[in-house]
């Protein structure tokens, strides 16, 4: 089988489900209608039962080109030869509550021929479907209860081959023909019938995205790539929850031909203090608050003595169960294929310092919190507090066993500390006392006994002697100086250790450092990215800068980043990853303003 590199495709997306569109032409994952439904397309899972969705012009040689039309989502994808130029245009409408996929074939150049074929795979693959071939439509009804009709409207003879519509036509110069994929909902009339439909709404998504972009306050250095990963954010955005997904693909491998095979479409509270930061810091306070929401809605809900999840669905779901997708062959035979995700049960103490300090930092720029909201951060510090000292599984999320890690300790003083300047500030009622000498002996705890004088550096976890790259947020959480001599020691370790050119690994997997699970990692994009600002922050901000613009060359041609890259830069995990623009708006930001800061020129 044959399958398309990851980095060879771009997004599309409604803020309630993403599209992936290859080089090809191809959508090849598609889980319909929300991010966490079950795939109608998953090609790129298993190129036999996947399904895809696939308009491009039969043209020998062609040379391919993709591109966003600026400030917006719409993508175009072009081929180009010698016969012809031709252009797919793809989009998902904004407006409304109609839920579909614009697509359009236009010939720019010549006389092309093109295919479409559209052949869903419901529920990932495991279910059956009949068609019915209408007037103008093609019905896919899948069998059974419980999962929804869709509805491809075309403006081409279409005919029905194997379960799939498929169809072959002629376009000349200046000449389109437009296809329509929608929910196909009982009973209720599509706005996609119209004969101005699709020409109408592209005006409408592109003048949407580029409203919406144009609200960023950003004006620095690496505007064109922090719009764009802002862009990409809000794609990842739950339009009616408000929550973010870490990603909007499952089952895409961390180590080609490995188990490291994860679902990323939830949202973890982890995600909350980075989201909170970059959404702030470009302006975008509507977004800020409506995730904020959701996390309230979340603290609403704790038991007695009990702390939040890792992560919940997009709707505030608390069950996220693990399952096995068999029948999948996996990316390039990556496998299993996983959806859920198991880690909602673990123990992260992290996530509780990265909660409160998104809480403060929206309280701070964002607007005041309430009372009730306060109440539930008062019984989430107190576990913090009793709390601190339990071995964790840590922000790697690792399955082969709790340790007591570096990170999990800095973040519970993180916890504790934010609780303390939240209740200074808006005179809240608090047991600051207690916490404040809580927050000190973990402060106390983590120079002691997570300092190496062998390594001179912080170590990953109690009784190792190895470092992580997640010891780069101690300067960016504040919790350590970044000119602190103990922290320059422990930058000079992490990059001999974890670092190659601008690339860094999270950590290396061996015997001082396993994590449950057989073979390798890639590099982290969005380590790379912390260490280019954790070098800003020490006051090297020229190599900062070089690393920061090296990374920039490793994301895909549409600016895009999976959530690693493997031997030879090709991209590994889930794609598009939060996380990686996340860091990546953190960094430009805080480089930019230390190169103006020394006068240097834009």
């Amino acid at each position: 089988m044959s399958y398309q590199p990851i980095e060879n495709y771009g997004v599309i997306g409604d803020r309630h489900t993403v599209a992936l569109v290859g080089m090809d032409g191809s959508i090849d994952f598609l889980c319909f209608p929300r991010f966490d439904s079950p795939s109608i397309f998953a090609g790129l899972l298993d190129d036999r039962r996947g399904g895809r969705f696939r308009i491009a012009p039969v043209l020998d040689d062609a040379r391919c080109r993709q591109l966003y039309l600026p400030d917006t989502t719409i993508l175009l994808t072009r081929f180009l030869s010698d016969a012809g130029v031709a252009e797919i245009s793809d989009f998902m409408p904004v407006s409304g509550d109609c839920h579909d996929i614009v697509r359009r074939a236009k010939t720019v150049r010549g006389e092309v021929r093109y295919r479409m074929v559209c052949a869903p795979a419901f529920d990932y693959g495991r279910r059956h479907h009949r068609v019915e071939a209408r007037d103008g439509e093609v019905l896919f009804i899948p069998e059974g209860k419980g999962f929804a009709a869709v509805r491809l409207r075309h403006g081409v003879p279409v005919t029905v081959e194997n379960g799939a519509a498929v169809a072959e036509f002629t376009l000349g110069a200046d000449h389109s023909a437009a296809f329509v994929l929608e929910q196909a909902d009982d009973g209720a009339e599509s706005p996609s019938a119209a004969p101005d439909y699709v020409s109408r709404s592209f005006k409408e998504t592109a003048n949407f995205w580029r409203a919406w972009v144009g609200q960023s306050t950003y004006a620095g250095r690496w505007r064109e790539t922090v719009n764009r990963s802002a862009l990409t954010l809000k794609l990842l955005t739950s339009q009616p929850f408000g929550s973010i997904v870490a990603a909007p693909t499952f089952g895409l491998p961390e180590l080609i031909g490995g188990n490291r095979n994860w679902d990323y479409r939830y949202t973890w509270i982890r995600d909350a203090s980075f989201t909170i930061y970059g959404l702030i810091r470009l302006g975008y306070t509507g977004e800020a608050a409506a995730f904020m929401q959701w996390i309230q809605d979340r603290c609403s809900e704790l038991a007695d003595g009990g702390a939040l999840q890792v992560a919940y669905g997009i709707d505030g779901r608390h069950l996220l169960t693990e399952e096995v997708l068999g029948h999948l062959e996996g990316y390039k035979c990556s496998s299993p294929v996983r959806i859920g995700n198991d880690a909602y049960r673990q123990i992260q103490l992290d996530t509780l310092g990265e909660l409160m300090d998104a809480v403060y930092l929206y309280n701070k720029f964002g607007e005041p919190i309430g009372y009730d909201f306060w109440l539930n951060l008062v019984r989430l510090v107190d576990w913090v507090a009793d709390n601190w000292e339990r071995p964790d599984m840590g922000i790697w999320e690792v399955r082969g066993g709790a340790q007591q890690f570096l990170l999990s300790r800095v973040m519970c003083w993180v916890a504790l500390d934010r609780g303390i300047r939240l209740a200074t500030k808006r005179s809240f009622p608090a047991p600051m006392a207690r916490w404040a000498e809580v927050r000190d002996r973990i402060y106390r705890a983590v120079f002691e006994q997570f300092w190496s004088p062998e390594r001179n550096a912080f170590v990953q976890h109690l009784g190792s002697t190895t470092t992580d790259a997640s010891s780069l947020l101690m300067p960016l959480m504040l919790f350590i100086s970044p000119t602190d001599p103990r922290w320059r020691s422990t930058m000079r370790a992490i990059t001999a250790d974890l670092v190659s050119d601008s690339l860094v690994y999270r950590y290396r997997v061996d015997e001082a450092a396993p994590d449950g699970l057989h073979g390798q990692d890639g590099t982290f994009c969005m380590c790379s990215f912390w260490y280019a600002e954790c070098l800003a922050r020490g006051g090297d901000v020229d190599q900062a800068r070089f690393i920061f613009e090296k990374m920039l060359g490793y994301a895909n041609h549409l600016g895009l980043y999976a959530e690693e890259l493997g031997p030879r830069g090709e991209f590994l995990g889930n794609f598009p990853q939060a996380f990686t623009h996340l860091a990546l708006i953190s960094a430009a930001f805080e480089i930019d303003r230390l190169l103006s800061a020394t006068g240097r020129p834009e």
